[in-house]
């Protein structure tokens, strides 16, 4: 039976519609499902701005240690998710395939994360490496025994090509927001709680890092539990595993490759790996361009956190319209190219010339504005990704017989965090090649360093973020294609019911 893969018109057709078995979810089980993304959001959140802060000048743990640890924890768990998804879509039981690991992770990624925070006092530098390292990766493998199930959910409460669209826009939502609630949180009101006469700034309190672990790991449960319970009432209607085989580690491994043997997975998964490696360059230097190329006061940069609120509103808003309207690939190609082309616009006006000297207002509303909008159109360039990658779910299943969400979605984040670590090398190369003083106070970075910093990186990122537009291109899956999936399989299951 062949798989379908039309390249024409990705929009709306007069076309008949595709036989649809899945009941369309509800607005409740919507927020159920994007409200567990929480969970990922504030560990994310955790580990890319405050771990290596906490552990290195708050503990006293040596920084090259801190950053082995974390570096040792994210291949470990990269190597979990493949095995986590395929596990998931082979699992059986009363509770269908995805919600007997959703409700088993929650007490352990709750509990190794408030741990993570509250380190033994007294250890020593290698004791503390070893508590780090444990506790890193316990965190990061328990959270994958809920994130890659759940995020394998998507395919399966909605065959709808619009629908898949506006239930990742909720998962988008959430994650963007919950993990960003945890930063301004944070900087709004614990650092400036736990200030005292001995440590002025409360970023170095060490209590007010055993706070966060109270209140990340409590969240983090509240979300899993959510989500789980949120969705329990579609296990009904959830698709069921494949038949019973003899699974060997050969077959395992022949299985996953036969999964994602598809031009246009390989398209969505050469672009994340190149989507990752911008986004590891751009979080790497963002503290650099706030402080030093701009200039900005933490009042400033924290008002620009905040505004990451309304982006997700913005993208989680725009990516059902842009689905309908556009389809995914071409306005997931539309709204990249004008999000990536755009992200470093303030910078190239500064190096042309154009801007006022910092300090202006109209510098920070500029940069406040486009970091806004352009944020907002990243979060919309994600969700349609991650709404095109569901939709292979069913060109495979015609190819093999089987369903292997996980096995896709596990794919995808196996990609990010393998090369997550390249961008910030990137980023290392970069300010090497414009000689940016190390340890210098902003007054003290000279301005050729700062133009030379501009120089390099723009060009720099919209070559990758150029590069992963161009391979997302040869994707084909459209909107006819996906519905004829659907009949295909829809005959396919009528033919077998006869048969029996």
């Amino acid at each position: 039976m062949r798989m379908a893969e039309i390249t024409s018109s990705d929009t709306p057709s007069a076309a008949a519609s595709p036989a649809v078995t899945t009941p369309k979810p509800s607005l409740w089980t919507k927020l159920a499902y994007g409200f567990g993304s929480v969970a990922y959001g504030v560990k994310d959140q955790g580990f890319n701005y405050f771990l290596l802060l906490f552990y290195s000048q708050v503990i006293g743990l040596d920084a090259r240690l801190v950053g082995f640890a974390i570096t040792a924890a994210l291949v470990l768990d990269a190597i979990s998710d493949p095995v986590v998804g395929y596990w998931s879509d082979n699992f059986r039981s009363r509770w269908g395939r995805r919600h007997v690991f959703m409700y088993a992770s929650a007490i352990p990624v709750a509990a190794t994360y408030f741990l993570l925070w509250n380190p033994p006092e007294g250890l020593s530098q290698m004791a503390l490496f070893w508590y780090l390292l444990c506790m890193a990766v316990l965190i990061r493998t328990s959270i994958t025994f809920y994130e890659t199930p759940s995020s394998a959910l998507a395919p399966e409460l909605s065959d709808d090509y619009d629908q898949r669209s506006s239930l990742l826009s909720f998962r988008y939502y959430f994650g963007w927001s919950g993990g960003n609630a945890m930063s301004v949180l944070m900087f709004m009101a614990v650092f400036p709680a736990f200030a005292t006469a001995t440590i002025a700034n409360g970023q170095f309190n060490r209590d007010a890092y055993a706070l966060y672990g109270v209140i990340g790991s409590a969240l983090i449960f509240v979300a899993i539990l959510v989500s789980a319970l949120g969705t329990h009432s579609r296990i009904p209607h959830l698709k069921p595993p494949p038949p019973k085989r003899r699974i060997t580690l050969m077959a395992i491994f022949r299985e996953i490759f036969e999964t994602l043997a598809n031009r246009s997975f390989l398209a969505l998964f050469v672009a994340a790996m190149l989507g990752a490696v911008a986004t590891g360059l751009s979080a790497a230097l963002a503290f650099y361009f706030s402080t030093y190329f701009w200039g900005f006061s933490p009042q400033q940069i924290g008002l620009i956190t905040m505004s990451v609120f309304v982006s997700a509103i913005i993208g989680s808003v725009l990516a059902p319209i842009a689905t309908r309207t556009l389809g995914k690939k071409r306005g997931a190609m539309i709204i990249g190219l004008i999000a990536f082309l755009g992200a470093p616009l303030p910078i190239v006006l500064r190096l042309m010339g154009v801007l006022p000297d910092n300090g202006h207002p109209l510098v920070f509303a500029l940069v406040l504005g486009t970091t806004m909008i352009d944020t907002g159109l990243i979060i919309c360039f994600q969700i349609l990704s991650a709404s095109m990658l569901a939709d292979l779910v069913e060109a495979a299943e015609l190819r093999t017989g089987r369903r292997s969400e996980g096995v896709f979605f596990a794919a995808s984040t196996f990609i990010r965090k393998s090369v997550q670590g390249l961008g910030v090398i990137t980023a290392g190369f970069v300010l090497t090649a414009a000689q940016f003083p190390a340890g210098a106070s902003p007054s003290e970075v000279p301005q050729d360093a700062l133009l030379r910093l501009g120089t390099y990186y723009v060009p720099t990122i919209l070559c990758l973020w150029m590069a992963m537009m161009a391979v997302m291109a040869t994707y084909k899956l459209s909107r006819e294609g996906h519905e004829e999936n659907l009949r295909q399989l829809a005959a396919k299951s009528a033919g077998d019911s006869k048969a029996d």
